[in-house]
């Protein structure tokens, strides 16, 4: 039975009563020394209690997708293959780019199918991919614009945007949660909104509760290459998109908004815009981040010291939301730091940090971007 989902939700409430029945039927029935006696109420207490709180986590999970498999939830689930040195053979931190780097490549057609989660809507289609350059295996989940199947777009390519959730997170929660593709379709449709292929691949990568930071880490992990690399060169060899980096975009909330950040900043080869809601830049905002567990990492992997540090400013538009103290200065920090032709448009908001939060804010973010990379006529 998988976490997310009505099963076990109706499973962890019919629980509930029956732990209280179990008690009030059992509580003077029962036998022994006193100690005995003693330790079997307790268990009935706590069974009590452990399922009334296992009913309000699979609530909240189904509502936010924090955990989207039981692997996730348990820190039992490890998705990386192998971690070759991209670094060494490339010289550069994001790794190479597959049919970009003099070699000859070769298309690897995925197949793919429905998410199968009630959360996520029936449009939305999954993967399982082996990144060739990173080592790592993970899902992608891919949602096509109302455009593509349309015979008058059939010779037309189409923009890209990746959306990193926060950690921990599915890669299910940008459309179960947060309902991007729900929200966009009619703005798509209407002409508001720029016709994007939205591509949210998987970023909990290590089994041990560890957030990576998007980052390439030797001898641990090459979330950066995964993400830059081998995810972008799938959705170029299975479907119909722009290469050109003028037509791609990531964002992210939370540590995927730190992520989305990054990327756009060190990669503005393959990426025009970034969209950072909630997010911060120094990685050791996260307590669990890979990235902020040494020096030179942490540095490195900071937007700001990426920004104050590129030889030449990066052709790359940031937009960056964040309350007072969760966001929003470090938003500030970039906009100062900023030189044409980099832009940073930043956004202060109210609230939580939370997806009441940002699910409101997709349709603005998305006519921003829009005004970034415009739809091709």
């Amino acid at each position: 039975m998988q976490l997310t989902g009505t099963p076990f939700l109706i499973l962890t409430i019919i629980l509930v009563p029956i732990s209280i029945a179990v008690a009030l039927l059992l509580w003077s029935r029962v036998r022994g020394p006193k100690p005995v006696q003693v330790l079997s109420r307790i268990v009935m207490l706590l069974f009590c209690q452990i399922t009334a709180v296992t009913t309000v986590f699979v609530m909240v999970n189904n509502a936010n997708l924090i955990y989207g498999s039981w692997d996730d939830l348990l820190g039992t689930g490890n998705h990386v293959r192998a971690v070759p040195n991209v670094q060494a053979e490339t010289g550069a931190s994001g790794g190479p780019t597959p049919g970009n780097d003099g070699k000859q490549h070769t298309k690897v057609v995925q197949h793919f199918k429905p998410v199968g989660d009630p959360k996520v809507p029936n449009d939305v289609q999954t993967t399982d991919l082996k990144g060739a350059v990173s080592g790592v295996d993970g899902e992608v989940l891919v949602w096509l614009p109302p455009q593509y199947n349309d015979p008058a777009y059939k010779d037309k390519n189409f923009p890209v945007v990746e959306l990193l959730p926060g950690w921990p997170g599915s890669s299910k929660t940008w459309f179960g949660t947060l309902r991007v593709s729900e929200q966009l379709k009619p703005m798509m449709q209407s002409g508001q909104v720029t016709p994007f292929i939205l591509v949210s691949p998987r970023t909990n990568l290590l089994g041990d509760s560890t957030d990576t930071g998007c980052a390439d880490v030797p001898g641990k992990v090459n979330a950066d290459t995964w993400l830059s690399k081998d995810v972008r060169q799938m959705v170029l060899d299975n479907f119909r998109v722009d290469a050109s980096a003028d037509r791609w975009a990531v964002a992210g909330y939370s540590a995927g908004a730190h992520c989305a950040a990054k990327l756009a900043l060190e990669h503005p080869d393959l990426y025009r815009a970034g969209v950072s809601l909630s997010g911060y830049n120094d990685p050791a905002a996260e307590a669990q981040s890979l990235t902020a567990k040494d020096p030179h990492l942490r540095e490195i992997s900071n937007p700001l010291n990426i920004l104050k540090s590129a030889k030449t400013p990066p052709k790359t538009a940031l937009y960056v939301s964040g309350n007072k103290g969760d966001g929003l200065e470090g938003g500030e920090a970039l906009k100062a730091a900023a030189k044409a032709p980099t832009t940073v448009t930043v956004q202060e908001t109210t609230g939580a940090h939370s997806s009441d939060v940002w699910k409101p804010m997709v349709p603005g973010v998305f006519t921003w971007l829009t005004g970034i990379i415009p739809a091709q006529h």
